[in-house]
Formats: C-alpha cells, sequence, structure tokens
C-alpha cells in the first residue's frame, strides 16, 4: 500500500524529476562494453524539476536536457571521466544535453551551491574586466611551479572565451576562459565556462566542462538553464533585506575564485588581485578539501574510450 500511495504521488506532481535508463533517453545501448557499459546502464537520466539537496532552490529540466543527481554525478566525474573523489565533494547535480550521453564528446554542467552570503552586484557596470583578466592571467602563471612540483600540468590562461556579462533581470552572471594544459602551444585548448545564478544568501554554481569547439553549444545553453533555476519563497535575489549576512567580495570577486583566487574580506579589486595565489598562498588552497581544482584546472574530462572496432570482434 504505501508503494502504491507513494506513486500516486508521484504521478500527481508534473514537476517531479522522472527517472529514464540509458536506452529509453538515447535510443540504444551504450556502444562501449565492460565496466563503463555497467556504469553507463547504473545511471538515473532524469528529466522535471530536481531539487538540489543542501540550497535554498531547484532546477527543471529545459526541453533537450537531461540531469543525473549527486551520486551519479560522482560516478560519472571520478569513475567516467578520472577527476580525483574530492571533486564530486559538494557536487549536487549534472546537466547535459539530451542527444549526447555522458561519454561521448558532449559537455556537462556540474552543479553546487556556495552558502556565502548575499553577493552584491554594484560592481557590475565599474569592473574593468580587461584588467582583470591580465591579473589573473600573472597569477596564473605564477602559480604554475607549484602545480608542476605537484605533479600536474603548466596552465596557461589565454584568454576570455566570451567575456563575463552580467544580466541583472535575472541577477545571473557567466563568462568562460580559455585554458592550456601543458607546455605545448599545439596542445587542444580547454573551455572552462562558468554561470552563477545570485540569491539572497548565496550563489548557485554551474561549472561546464567542455572542449573549444563546444562554445557555441554551451552559450546557447545558458538562457534556458538560468530560466529554470528557481529559488524557494523569500531565498532569491530581490528578497535581500538590510541585516542579511553579506558576501566579502562583489561579482568580480567569483570571477576570481572560480579561477582558484581566495578573497579576503573587503578587499577591492586590486587588493584580491595583489593576494591572488601570492608567496605563501598555495598552503592555504592546499589545506582545502578542493585544493585539486586549483592544481589541476577544476574538472577535467579525459578523452572517452573508443567503442570496438570491428577488428576487435
Amino acid at each position: 500500500m504505501r508503494r502504491i500511495a507513494a506513486l500516486i504521488v508521484a504521478f500527481s506532481l508534473p514537476n517531479l524529476a522522472i527517472a529514464a535508463s540509458y536506452e529509453q533517453t538515447f535510443g540504444h545501448k551504450p556502444e562501449l562494453q565492460g565496466d563503463v557499459a555497467t556504469l553507463l546502464e547504473s545511471l538515473d537520466y532524469k528529466q522535471g524539476a530536481l531539487p538540489l539537496v543542501g540550497a535554498p532552490a531547484s532546477l527543471t529540466a529545459p526541453d533537450g536536457f537531461y540531469y543525473l543527481d549527486a551520486r551519479d554525478s560522482a560516478k560519472v566525474l571520478i569513475d567516467l571521466w578520472g577527476n580525483p573523489p574530492a571533486s564530486a565533494e559538494g557536487v549536487m547535480a549534472m546537466i547535459f544535453p539530451k542527444e549526447k550521453p555522458p561519454e561521448s564528446e558532449s559537455w556537462g554542467g556540474v552543479i553546487s551551491y556556495s552558502d556565502e552570503g548575499y553577493v552584491s552586484d554594484v560592481d557590475a557596470q565599474t569592473t574593468d574586466y580587461t584588467a582583470l583578466l591580465t591579473d589573473l592571467q600573472q597569477q596564473t602563471s605564477e602559480a604554475n611551479p607549484e602545480r608542476v612540483k605537484a605533479g600536474y600540468e603548466p596552465i596557461t590562461l589565454v584568454g576570455w572565451a566570451s567575456a563575463p556579462h552580467y544580466d541583472p533581470a535575472t541577477h545571473a552572471l557567466h563568462w568562460a576562459r580559455e585554458l592550456q594544459f601543458g607546455a605545448d602551444p599545439a596542445s587542444p585548448h580547454t573551455l572552462n565556462y562558468q554561470l552563477r545564478v545570485l540569491g539572497r544568501e548565496g550563489v548557485l554554481n554551474v561549472n561546464f566542462v567542455a572542449g573549444m569547439p563546444q562554445l557555441a553549444s554551451v552559450q546557447s545553453a545558458i538562457p534556458a538553464v538560468i530560466n529554470q533555476v528557481k529559488y524557494d519563497a523569500d531565498r532569491d535575489y530581490a528578497s535581500h533585506r538590510d541585516g542579511d549576512r553579506v558576501a566579502a567580495y562583489g561579482l568580480a570577486g567569483l570571477i576570481a575564485t572560480a579561477a582558484g583566487a581566495k578573497v579576503a574580506a573587503k578587499a577591492g579589486i586590486l587588493a584580491m588581485a595583489a593576494i591572488f595565489l601570492k608567496k605563501g598562498f598555495v598552503f592555504i588552497l592546499m589545506a582545502l578539501a578542493a585544493a585539486w581544482r586549483w592544481l589541476s584546472g577544476f574538472f577535467r574530462k579525459k578523452k572517452s574510450p573508443a567503442p570496438p572496432s570491428d577488428d576487435s570482434m
């Protein structure tokens, strides 16, 4: 009876997330075999509303997208894409374009929430993003010896793949960095596209894991994702009141922290750039659970294994 009651409740809620199998979602079984196929078939590919446990918000899958919950996101990040276990800490869900399974050459959006207080947007029109880029490029370069010492490749911040843009109507900030891993200038560049949707008490984060050829695809998905983020009643950005906890930085600080900086309380943009990964600061970062993201350049997606050829059958 309890199971029947639960089903009745589920079907009476049209916005509840509905899970489907790999074959139901993509119309075929995984082309890969062995453990990878087993992993892919164990995932629940969801559409509809997906509550974000631990965040005062929810997401509804736009048309043409699917979601994975926190448990399945960890499987993709760690077991399928080869990131360290720390990569899944704080991850609430992932979003993908529906036409591509997670093992393909597709992008994925990693969703988390930062309970850092109300982030003021007063610097939206005054921040010099060109100067900020120059500062971040310099500090990224200066941090490379520590990355190499820790066993990671050096990183070059090539530039903005998409310059920072803030929409005051939706209180959403997004930008993209073009990164080069390793010392070979001919190596393929990586896209690091970030979206932040501001709330009264914190920020919903979406980190898109992609390659540079997928820039246009990610950019086209941004409006749909923003429009499907819903903060709980009285927890949205417009509900801010005097006396609420306020973050120590504004929009420029969000961009810098995404690049690996730890912003000091009440630091302005120039002071913030000055403290970003300066001498001794690396040891603070190394103490954090997510230090690997700074060292390795945030989430990465290893090249997917190829399906078996006819010769191997």
